[in-house]
């Protein structure tokens, strides 16, 4: 007869959990969780294991995937000026990015003039050439490029100053392995997976939002199987008499009709575009020769020099965006909001190259 010991260790992977904050940790024993500095948050294999978070702020590292960078007093919000700093050092000399999902991120915004983030600032260092951002961010994302090997650490920095302002922030930081089949492309600050999404730039807002200067980045959307087109379409804005969710250059305050091109006429885009590769109207009878438009900018999202906005069609590979201002606003250029596309791919059936 056997006998079962009272001793049997129970063993599990260190898997991803949810914890009962809804906040994603690491199933791990409870002693575990203690040595890596985590705190428990509910309970994952079965009742075995501990979902253990990893939440830390100013002047601290991390090694730990799935770390969230909040804000002194979080989840109470900070009013204070200095610079907020975090380093992220590799978990594995295979980790090549480092996804940033800011799931809370409310820092003052831009000057009115200019629209440059002179105030406050979120700064990405030790990777790939990242834009500084500011205002307000939540639900956007960020991909890191952080080398090859135990290279040089990340540092995550928000830089706060000015007057009183309720800041708050949340920024979940992932390690993603070089072999992953959900590493993002090179060279795209932002990855969108799925046949339909939604795209918007940075402090995109309908009602107080401001387009951010000195912006210049890539937006990819991963090519899904058995689709070889995407369509864009501006978002819907339910907040302005008249729409506002895609307006790049000139005075928003009135109508402005769609410029595209590079040339330096006044309907062309000189200092602020979108960039959409070989753009067509979708339902426009193509003439012959087709012409296709790259750069799109004023404020009406068309592909065409027109004052109806329009779904623009690309059919270039892989799907690509380019998103590009300089760092002057006035006089020319007021109270612009930036860009929410919506996109959907088309299938290969649709007759697309």
């Amino acid at each position: 007869m056997r006998v079962l010991s009272l001793f049997t260790v129970v063993t599990f992977p260190n898997g991803g959990c949810a914890g009962a904050s809804g906040d994603n940790g690491t199933c791990m024993t409870a002693r575990e969780c203690t040595a890596r500095g985590g705190s428990a948050n509910g309970y994952c294999a079965n009742g075995f294991g501990l979902c253990c978070i990893f939440m830390t702020s100013c002047g601290s590292s991390t090694s730990e995937n799935g770390t969230y960078f909040v804000n002194s007093g979080y989840p109470s919000v900070y009013d204070g000026t200095g610079s907020c700093e975090l380093t992220v050092i590799k978990s594995h000399p295979d980790v090549c990015q480092i996804r940033l999902d800011f799931n809370r991120f409310s820092i003052a915004g831009p000057e009115q003039m200019h629209n440059v983030c002179n105030q406050d600032q979120f700064i990405v260092s030790g990777g790939n050439p990242v834009p500084a951002i500011c205002g307000n961010n939540q639900g956007s994302h960020m991909y890191i490029d952080a080398g090859i090997g135990m290279t040089n650490p990340v540092k995550l920095t928000f830089v706060t100053s000015g007057p009183t302002f309720e800041r708050l922030w949340k920024v979940k930081v992932t390690q993603i392995p070089c072999s992953t089949i959900y590493k993002a492309d090179e060279g795209c600050l932002q990855y969108y997976t799925g046949v339909s999404g939604q795209l918007r730039s940075f402090n995109y807002d309908p009602v107080s939002g401001l387009q951010l200067s000195n912006q210049d980045y890539g937006i990819c959307v991963r090519m899904e199987r058995n689709f070889c087109g995407i369509q864009y379409t501006a978002c819907p804005d339910t907040v302005n008499n008249r729409s506002r969710s895609f307006t790049i250059s000139g005075n928003s305050n009135t109508p402005v009709n769609a410029m595209i091109g590079s040339g330096a006429g006044p309907n062309n885009c000189a200092n602020d575009w979108l960039l959409v590769p070989c753009g067509t109207n979708v339902g426009r009878i193509q003439p012959a020769q087709a012409l296709c438009t790259d750069r799109i900018c004023g404020g009406t999202f068309s592909a065409e020099l027109s004052m109806q906005a329009s779904t623009v069609l690309s059919t270039v590979k892989p799907f690509r965006l380019w998103f590009h201002t300089d760092n002057i606003e006035a006089p020319v250029d007021v109270g612009n909001r930036g860009f929410c596309l919506n996109y959907v791919q088309q299938p290969c059936t649709n007759n697309l190259v």
